[in-house]
């Protein structure tokens, strides 16, 4: 039975795609996407970096 409690985020291989977009990518455009992708899927990046450091921490 699913959590509905529990939100549904995207595959960590994304996540870590748009982290990299956002960080190392040197073309505003494409650094704007990968910061749009994780705002719209976790609300902000604070909450980006907290789901992040959870599960690398687990």
């Amino acid at each position: 039975m699913l959590d509905k409690k529990q939100p549904k985020y995207p595959p960590m291989a994304l996540i870590k795609t748009w982290v990299w977009m956002m960080v190392e990518s040197n073309v505003p455009e494409i650094n704007e996407k990968g910061r749009n992708n994780l705002i719209k899927s976790f609300g902000s990046l604070s909450n980006a970096n907290d789901y992040i450091s959870k599960v690398l921490n687990k």
